[in-house]
């Protein structure tokens, strides 16, 4: 079968329906393009002693772990990047590194998605809590929270970086009927709730998560709870991202994230990373991301979660990976 050129993925995927159907077609144009001109994943599949060109569905198709975004700067093909996003990790961590060939492809898929579950950025006052990603270079939520506040109308949108006081007096004085957008890393988003609790009513709070080594861990259903008691509001929103992804999904309320139309989650079992789990069981995530055609689309994530019939997933926690099995193929890097 012969291989995909980029620019032939790259029109398909402008011309994108968002059916199911069409997204297997894209998904396995983009593995055999991949196959082909990533070294990394080519290694890897040969490794693993898949052919190429025996996968015939996305269920046969090999997630690479994305650990390997520590340990190199994936590729496929070869190209001078336009932006590299690093994760933020922790202390004595090596942080994930996502070489970005086009900065504008993906601002826009980043608007694209927000647009399936919102509206366009433009309609929001858009105001951003994220501390610890704007004391650091190379965030992609920064860039893509900093695209839609240059969208927006209103002139009040903006970063708060630690003026949690400016924050409070412009939703309070925010304008009467306009969407309103707080967006926000948990931890900082606690602090403000814990220093200026209010009624927030009408405002869309929407949570990235961010608390390790910044606040004691907590489940998101507790932090959503404390939220929702200080700003008074019905439900708390959420925003799945990755250093590793171009795409994201989002809840509007409780645990279950809707995936845009350019990513699809499945599971897998914990210790056999190529059984496929039946839908609501719980196993290891996994993400095909159309978006990620310039590196790798098929990432197997260190996270424990449940994919359900419609598309549908919740996260649960991070996986031990001392519970992996048959695995020796991630030492070889």
């Amino acid at each position: 079968m012969p291989t995909n050129t980029r620019q032939e993925i790259q029109a398909a995927l402008e011309s994108y329906s968002g059916k199911p159907s069409d997204f297997e077609a894209i998904a396995l144009r983009i593995f055999r393009y991949q196959a082909e001109f990533n070294p990394l994943y080519s290694r890897f599949l040969a490794l693993l002693r898949k052919d190429p060109s025996s996968i015939q569905t996305i269920q046969e198709i090999p997630f690479l772990p994305v650990s390997f975004f520590k340990s190199h700067l994936i590729q496929t093909s070869t190209w001078k990047p336009e932006a590299v996003f690093t994760s933020s990790g922790t202390t004595g961590q090596t942080p994930s590194q996502h070489a970005i060939r086009d900065l504008d492809f993906y601002l826009q898929n980043t608007l694209r998605g927000f647009q399936e579950h919102y509206s366009a950025p433009s309609d929001w006052l858009i105001l951003a809590l994220l501390p610890s990603y704007l004391e650091r270079s190379g965030s992609s939520l920064v860039a893509m929270t900093q695209y839609w506040i240059q969208l927006s109308q209103f002139p009040e949108s903006g970063f708060f970086l630690h003026d949690l006081n400016a924050l409070s007096k412009t939703l309070q004085t925010r304008p009467k009927g306009v969407p309103v957008l707080l967006l926000g890393v948990s931890f900082a988003l606690l602090d403000f709730a814990e220093q200026f609790p209010m009624d927030l009513s009408g405002v869309t709070i929407m949570e990235t998560g961010g608390m390790k080594g910044r606040r004691k861990e907590i489940t998101r259903p507790e932090l959503h709870a404390l939220l929702q008691e200080a700003f008074q509001v019905p439900a708390i929103h959420s925003e799945y991202g990755m250093t590793e992804l171009l795409s994201q999904g989002y809840a509007k309320g409780g645990t279950l994230f809707s995936p845009s139309a350019t990513l699809r989650v499945l599971t897998t079992e914990i210790n056999d990373p190529f059984c496929f789990t039946a839908a609501g069981k719980t196993g290891v995530i996994n993400l095909i991301d159309l978006a990620n055609f310039d590196t790798c689309s098929f990432i197997a994530t260190e996270d424990v979660g449940r994919v359900y019939e419609n598309g549908q997933f919740e996260v649960l926690g991070r996986l031990d990976i001392a519970e992996l099995r048959g695995c020796n193929l991630l030492i070889e890097s």
